[in-house]
Protein backbone atom coordinates (compact mmCIF):
# COMPACT_ATOMS: atom_id res chain seq x y z
CA UNK A 1 0.00 0.00 0.00
CA UNK A 2 0.77 3.81 -0.93
CA UNK A 3 1.01 6.15 2.51
CA UNK A 4 -1.34 8.72 1.63
CA UNK A 5 -2.42 11.69 3.51
CA UNK A 6 -5.99 11.98 3.12
CA UNK A 7 -6.51 15.62 4.92
CA UNK A 8 -7.14 17.07 8.76
CA UNK A 9 -8.87 14.77 10.31
CA UNK A 10 -9.26 16.66 13.87
CA UNK A 11 -7.65 19.04 15.90
CA UNK A 12 -7.40 18.22 19.11
CA UNK A 13 -7.64 20.36 22.27
CA UNK A 14 -7.22 19.98 25.85
CA UNK A 15 -10.20 21.19 28.02
CA UNK A 16 -10.51 21.10 31.84
CA UNK A 17 -14.68 20.44 31.22
CA UNK A 18 -15.18 18.32 28.69
CA UNK A 19 -19.12 18.71 28.86
CA UNK A 20 -19.12 22.67 29.20
CA UNK A 21 -16.35 22.79 26.18
CA UNK A 22 -18.58 20.55 23.40
CA UNK A 23 -21.98 22.68 24.78
CA UNK A 24 -19.99 25.75 24.01
CA UNK A 25 -18.05 24.35 20.82
CA UNK A 26 -21.67 22.55 19.52
CA UNK A 27 -23.86 25.59 20.27
CA UNK A 28 -21.40 28.57 18.57
CA UNK A 29 -18.80 26.91 15.77
CA UNK A 30 -21.45 24.17 14.95
CA UNK A 31 -19.36 20.74 15.94
CA UNK A 32 -22.63 19.03 16.82
CA UNK A 33 -21.74 15.74 15.21
CA UNK A 34 -20.65 13.58 17.97
CA UNK A 35 -18.62 10.71 16.22
CA UNK A 36 -17.25 8.87 19.12
CA UNK A 37 -16.50 9.06 22.73
CA UNK A 38 -14.98 7.24 25.28
CA UNK A 39 -13.75 7.36 28.66
CA UNK A 40 -9.95 5.16 28.81
CA UNK A 41 -6.31 5.19 29.52
CA UNK A 42 -3.98 6.50 27.37
CA UNK A 43 -1.49 3.91 27.89
CA UNK A 44 0.51 4.10 24.57
CA UNK A 45 1.23 8.56 24.80
CA UNK A 46 4.15 7.85 28.05
CA UNK A 47 6.94 10.18 25.91
CA UNK A 48 4.58 12.82 26.35
CA UNK A 49 2.63 12.12 29.40
CA UNK A 50 5.39 12.28 31.76
CA UNK A 51 6.05 8.70 31.80
CA UNK A 52 2.38 7.75 33.19
CA UNK A 53 -0.52 6.01 31.76
CA UNK A 54 -3.35 9.01 31.95
CA UNK A 55 -7.07 8.77 32.72
CA UNK A 56 -9.45 10.66 30.20
CA UNK A 57 -11.82 11.34 28.55
CA UNK A 58 -12.45 12.54 25.11
CA UNK A 59 -14.82 13.35 22.38
CA UNK A 60 -14.59 13.77 18.32
CA UNK A 61 -16.96 16.32 17.21
CA UNK A 62 -17.74 17.38 14.03
CA UNK A 63 -19.19 20.28 11.88
CA UNK A 64 -21.56 19.19 9.02
CA UNK A 65 -20.40 21.71 6.52
CA UNK A 66 -17.35 19.48 6.60
CA UNK A 67 -13.72 20.15 7.76
CA UNK A 68 -11.95 18.48 10.38
CA UNK A 69 -12.92 18.06 13.96
CA UNK A 70 -12.19 18.88 16.89
CA UNK A 71 -11.43 16.06 19.57
CA UNK A 72 -11.86 17.54 22.78
CA UNK A 73 -9.76 16.26 25.64
CA UNK A 74 -9.96 16.33 29.64
CA UNK A 75 -7.62 14.55 32.05
CA UNK A 76 -9.30 12.84 34.72
CA UNK A 77 -6.80 10.91 36.62
CA UNK A 78 -5.27 14.60 37.24
CA UNK A 79 -6.22 18.37 36.98
CA UNK A 80 -5.94 20.01 34.08
CA UNK A 81 -2.71 22.20 34.29
CA UNK A 82 -3.16 25.32 32.52
CA UNK A 83 -0.52 27.70 31.17
CA UNK A 84 1.29 29.81 34.19
CA UNK A 85 1.96 32.78 31.01
CA UNK A 86 -0.75 33.35 28.51
CA UNK A 87 0.38 32.30 24.99
CA UNK A 88 1.97 34.97 23.03
CA UNK A 89 2.07 34.75 19.12
CA UNK A 90 5.43 32.96 18.11
CA UNK A 91 5.73 30.64 20.90
CA UNK A 92 6.56 27.22 19.46
CA UNK A 93 3.31 24.85 18.67
CA UNK A 94 -0.23 25.52 17.63
CA UNK A 95 -1.07 29.05 18.29
CA UNK A 96 -4.31 29.55 15.82
CA UNK A 97 -6.91 27.22 14.94
CA UNK A 98 -8.29 27.81 11.43
CA UNK A 99 -12.34 27.57 11.16
CA UNK A 100 -13.50 28.17 6.92
CA UNK A 101 -16.88 29.86 6.41
CA UNK A 102 -18.23 30.82 2.75
CA UNK A 103 -19.03 34.60 4.42
CA UNK A 104 -16.30 36.24 6.99
CA UNK A 105 -18.54 39.01 7.28
CA UNK A 106 -21.83 36.93 8.33
CA UNK A 107 -19.91 34.98 10.34
CA UNK A 108 -18.50 37.80 12.04
CA UNK A 109 -22.19 39.18 12.52
CA UNK A 110 -23.38 36.57 14.55
CA UNK A 111 -20.39 36.00 16.40
CA UNK A 112 -21.10 39.35 17.31
CA UNK A 113 -24.49 38.98 17.92
CA UNK A 114 -23.57 35.78 20.02
CA UNK A 115 -21.26 37.92 22.32
CA UNK A 116 -18.57 36.43 21.86
CA UNK A 117 -14.72 37.71 22.33
CA UNK A 118 -13.49 39.30 18.55
CA UNK A 119 -10.48 40.78 17.60
CA UNK A 120 -11.03 44.22 15.04
CA UNK A 121 -13.42 43.59 11.99
CA UNK A 122 -12.87 41.33 9.03
CA UNK A 123 -9.88 41.97 7.01
CA UNK A 124 -7.26 40.20 5.05
CA UNK A 125 -4.32 38.42 5.50
CA UNK A 126 -1.37 39.04 3.20
CA UNK A 127 -2.86 36.83 -0.19
CA UNK A 128 -5.92 39.98 0.05
CA UNK A 129 -8.29 36.76 1.72
CA UNK A 130 -10.93 37.72 4.56
CA UNK A 131 -11.08 37.03 7.91
CA UNK A 132 -10.95 37.75 11.79
CA UNK A 133 -9.90 36.05 14.64
CA UNK A 134 -11.78 35.37 18.06
CA UNK A 135 -10.92 33.77 21.35
CA UNK A 136 -12.98 31.09 22.76
CA UNK A 137 -14.00 31.10 26.94
CA UNK A 138 -10.90 28.60 27.14
CA UNK A 139 -8.15 30.80 26.10
CA UNK A 140 -7.72 29.32 22.69
CA UNK A 141 -7.63 31.34 19.74
CA UNK A 142 -8.94 31.00 16.56
CA UNK A 143 -8.88 32.30 12.57
CA UNK A 144 -12.08 32.31 11.08
CA UNK A 145 -10.93 32.77 7.28
CA UNK A 146 -13.11 32.77 3.95
CA UNK A 147 -13.00 29.76 2.18
CA UNK A 148 -16.07 28.39 -0.91
CA UNK A 149 -15.79 24.73 0.34
CA UNK A 150 -18.49 23.48 1.88
CA UNK A 151 -19.92 19.96 1.58
CA UNK A 152 -23.42 20.22 2.75
CA UNK A 153 -24.61 23.70 2.69
CA UNK A 154 -27.84 25.23 3.98
CA UNK A 155 -26.54 24.55 7.96
CA UNK A 156 -27.44 27.70 9.01
CA UNK A 157 -24.36 27.94 10.79
CA UNK A 158 -21.86 30.85 10.62
CA UNK A 159 -18.62 28.21 9.82
CA UNK A 160 -17.90 24.89 9.02
CA UNK A 161 -14.73 22.78 10.36
CA UNK A 162 -11.23 22.68 10.92
CA UNK A 163 -8.84 23.95 7.81
CA UNK A 164 -5.52 23.94 9.63
CA UNK A 165 -3.58 25.60 12.25
CA UNK A 166 -0.88 28.88 13.15
CA UNK A 167 2.45 26.83 14.16
CA UNK A 168 4.51 28.95 15.91
CA UNK A 169 7.78 27.49 15.16
CA UNK A 170 11.63 28.75 16.21
CA UNK A 171 12.83 27.92 12.34
CA UNK A 172 10.96 27.63 9.12
CA UNK A 173 13.47 25.88 7.31
CA UNK A 174 13.64 23.17 10.05
CA UNK A 175 10.13 23.02 10.64
CA UNK A 176 9.17 22.62 6.31
CA UNK A 177 11.22 19.10 6.81
CA UNK A 178 7.92 18.32 8.35
CA UNK A 179 4.93 20.07 6.46
CA UNK A 180 5.94 20.44 3.65
CA UNK A 181 8.26 17.52 2.86
CA UNK A 182 6.44 14.70 5.47
CA UNK A 183 2.65 16.01 5.06
CA UNK A 184 2.72 17.25 1.75
CA UNK A 185 2.29 21.30 2.15
CA UNK A 186 3.98 21.93 -1.34
CA UNK A 187 2.33 24.93 -2.44
CA UNK A 188 3.40 28.44 -1.39
CA UNK A 189 0.73 31.08 -0.65
CA UNK A 190 3.03 33.78 0.41
CA UNK A 191 6.33 34.23 2.73
CA UNK A 192 6.39 37.97 4.32
CA UNK A 193 8.20 39.30 7.35
CA UNK A 194 7.63 41.94 9.29
CA UNK A 195 4.81 44.04 11.17
CA UNK A 196 0.87 41.87 10.09
CA UNK A 197 -1.90 44.81 10.46
CA UNK A 198 -4.43 42.02 10.26
CA UNK A 199 -3.01 40.66 13.84
CA UNK A 200 -4.05 43.67 15.53
CA UNK A 201 -5.05 42.65 19.41
CA UNK A 202 -3.54 39.18 19.26
CA UNK A 203 -1.45 38.71 22.24
CA UNK A 204 2.42 38.98 21.20
CA UNK A 205 1.58 40.64 17.43
CA UNK A 206 3.45 43.83 17.69
CA UNK A 207 6.71 42.49 17.01
CA UNK A 208 8.86 41.33 13.46
CA UNK A 209 7.31 37.94 12.31
CA UNK A 210 8.44 36.02 8.88
CA UNK A 211 5.06 33.90 8.15
CA UNK A 212 4.42 31.57 5.56
CA UNK A 213 1.23 30.09 4.12
CA UNK A 214 1.40 26.55 2.70
CA UNK A 215 -1.25 24.57 0.79
CA UNK A 216 -1.67 21.22 -1.09
CA UNK A 217 -1.12 21.53 -4.83
CA UNK A 218 -3.50 17.79 -5.42
CA UNK A 219 -6.58 17.47 -4.28
CA UNK A 220 -6.83 14.65 -1.41
CA UNK A 221 -8.06 11.30 -2.00
CA UNK A 222 -9.43 8.84 0.53
CA UNK A 223 -12.50 8.03 2.34
CA UNK A 224 -13.39 10.68 4.10
CA UNK A 225 -11.64 13.22 1.81
CA UNK A 226 -14.97 15.11 0.05
CA UNK A 227 -15.53 15.81 4.25
CA UNK A 228 -12.40 17.40 5.08
CA UNK A 229 -11.78 18.98 2.25
CA UNK A 230 -8.63 21.84 1.88
CA UNK A 231 -6.25 22.64 4.62
CA UNK A 232 -4.00 25.00 5.22
CA UNK A 233 -0.75 25.41 7.10
CA UNK A 234 0.85 29.09 8.43
CA UNK A 235 4.35 28.66 9.93
CA UNK A 236 4.74 31.97 11.72
CA UNK A 237 8.59 32.98 13.26
CA UNK A 238 9.16 35.69 16.15
CA UNK A 239 12.32 37.65 14.12
CA UNK A 240 12.59 39.82 17.96
CA UNK A 241 10.85 37.98 20.74
CA UNK A 242 12.33 34.91 22.75
CA UNK A 243 9.71 32.60 22.52
CA UNK A 244 8.62 28.87 24.56
CA UNK A 245 6.80 26.28 23.83
CA UNK A 246 3.28 26.01 24.31
CA UNK A 247 3.29 23.36 26.25
CA UNK A 248 6.52 24.16 28.53
CA UNK A 249 6.69 22.40 32.22
CA UNK A 250 2.85 20.68 31.23
CA UNK A 251 2.01 17.67 29.47
CA UNK A 252 0.13 16.68 26.24
CA UNK A 253 -3.69 16.70 26.72
CA UNK A 254 -3.48 19.71 29.41
CA UNK A 255 -5.52 22.98 28.03
CA UNK A 256 -4.68 24.39 24.88
CA UNK A 257 -4.49 23.01 21.36
CA UNK A 258 -2.65 19.76 21.80
CA UNK A 259 -2.14 18.06 18.23
CA UNK A 260 -2.92 17.96 14.67
CA UNK A 261 -4.14 14.96 13.56
CA UNK A 262 -4.19 13.79 10.09
CA UNK A 263 -6.35 10.65 8.44
CA UNK A 264 -3.80 8.40 6.11
CA UNK A 265 -3.62 5.41 4.26
CA UNK A 266 -0.36 3.24 4.55
CA UNK A 267 0.72 3.66 8.07
CA UNK A 268 3.60 1.05 7.66
CA UNK A 269 5.05 2.61 4.47
CA UNK A 270 4.90 6.10 6.36
CA UNK A 271 6.23 4.51 9.51
CA UNK A 272 9.34 3.49 7.02
CA UNK A 273 9.05 7.36 5.57
CA UNK A 274 9.29 9.54 8.85
CA UNK A 275 11.76 7.35 9.81
CA UNK A 276 14.56 7.76 6.78
CA UNK A 277 13.67 11.99 7.34
CA UNK A 278 14.56 11.87 11.06
CA UNK A 279 11.20 11.98 12.60
CA UNK A 280 10.18 8.57 13.94
CA UNK A 281 7.18 7.67 15.62
CA UNK A 282 6.91 8.52 19.22
CA UNK A 283 3.87 6.74 19.55
CA UNK A 284 2.90 3.87 17.54
CA UNK A 285 -0.13 1.81 17.80
CA UNK A 286 0.06 -0.56 15.36
CA UNK A 287 3.30 -1.99 17.13
CA UNK A 288 0.61 -2.93 19.52
CA UNK A 289 -2.15 -4.53 18.43
CA UNK A 290 -3.70 -4.86 14.89
CA UNK A 291 -6.44 -2.60 15.47
CA UNK A 292 -6.89 0.06 17.95
CA UNK A 293 -10.31 -0.47 19.84
CA UNK A 294 -12.05 3.26 20.26
CA UNK A 295 -15.05 2.35 21.61
CA UNK A 296 -17.15 3.45 18.68
CA UNK A 297 -14.38 3.49 16.44
CA UNK A 298 -11.53 1.64 15.92
CA UNK A 299 -8.01 2.40 13.50
CA UNK A 300 -4.47 2.47 14.14
CA UNK A 301 -2.33 5.91 15.70
CA UNK A 302 0.73 6.88 15.56
CA UNK A 303 2.76 10.65 16.33
CA UNK A 304 5.55 12.23 15.20
CA UNK A 305 7.38 15.51 16.71
CA UNK A 306 7.86 18.71 14.66
CA UNK A 307 11.25 20.80 15.61
CA UNK A 308 9.64 23.11 16.87
CA UNK A 309 7.36 20.66 19.26
CA UNK A 310 4.18 19.86 17.64
CA UNK A 311 2.63 16.99 17.96
CA UNK A 312 1.40 15.32 14.54
CA UNK A 313 -0.88 12.25 14.85
CA UNK A 314 -1.60 9.73 11.88
CA UNK A 315 -5.02 7.72 11.83
CA UNK A 316 -5.41 5.53 9.89
CA UNK A 317 -9.67 4.49 10.25
CA UNK A 318 -10.90 0.94 10.60
CA UNK A 319 -14.12 0.76 11.75
CA UNK A 320 -17.05 4.22 12.51
CA UNK A 321 -20.26 4.42 13.87
CA UNK A 322 -23.15 5.42 10.94
CA UNK A 323 -26.19 4.47 12.64
CA UNK A 324 -25.56 3.79 16.57
CA UNK A 325 -29.05 2.95 17.45
CA UNK A 326 -29.02 0.05 15.19
CA UNK A 327 -25.63 -0.54 15.49
CA UNK A 328 -24.22 0.02 12.26
CA UNK A 329 -20.83 0.29 12.10
CA UNK A 330 -18.64 1.02 8.20
CA UNK A 331 -15.91 -1.33 7.75
CA UNK A 332 -13.22 0.76 5.54
CA UNK A 333 -11.16 -2.32 5.58
CA UNK A 334 -13.71 -4.28 3.54
CA UNK A 335 -15.04 -1.42 1.63
CA UNK A 336 -11.25 -0.28 0.36
CA UNK A 337 -9.72 3.16 -0.19
CA UNK A 338 -11.95 4.80 -2.79
CA UNK A 339 -14.04 8.35 -1.21
CA UNK A 340 -17.28 7.53 0.64
CA UNK A 341 -20.08 8.35 -1.35
CA UNK A 342 -22.15 11.70 0.06
CA UNK A 343 -25.39 9.64 0.86
CA UNK A 344 -23.23 7.61 3.25
CA UNK A 345 -21.55 11.01 4.41
CA UNK A 346 -24.42 12.87 4.85
CA UNK A 347 -25.26 10.02 7.86
CA UNK A 348 -22.88 11.74 10.04
CA UNK A 349 -26.04 13.99 10.61
CA UNK A 350 -27.99 11.26 12.56
CA UNK A 351 -25.18 11.70 15.28
CA UNK A 352 -26.19 15.05 15.95
CA UNK A 353 -26.28 16.38 19.34
CA UNK A 354 -28.82 19.44 19.77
Amino acid sequence: MTKRINGIQQLGVGVDDLRSAFSWYRQHLGMDVRMFEEKAVAELMLPHTGGKSRERHALLALNMEGGGGLEIWQHTGKKPEAAKDPLQLGDWGINIGKLKTTNVHRAYTRFKAQGLELFSEPGTDPAGRWHFYLRDPFGNHWEVMEHPFVLFPQQQQANGGVSGAVIGVRNIEESLRVYRDILGYDELIYDQSGLFDDWQGLPGAGGQFRRLLLTHSKHYQGSFSPFFGPSYIELIQSLDRPARGVFDGRIWGDPGFMHLCYDINGIDELRDEVSQKGFPFTVDSARATESFDMGEAAGNFSYIQAPEGTLIEFVETHKIPLLKKIGWYLNLRKRGERPLPRLLLRMFAFMRVK
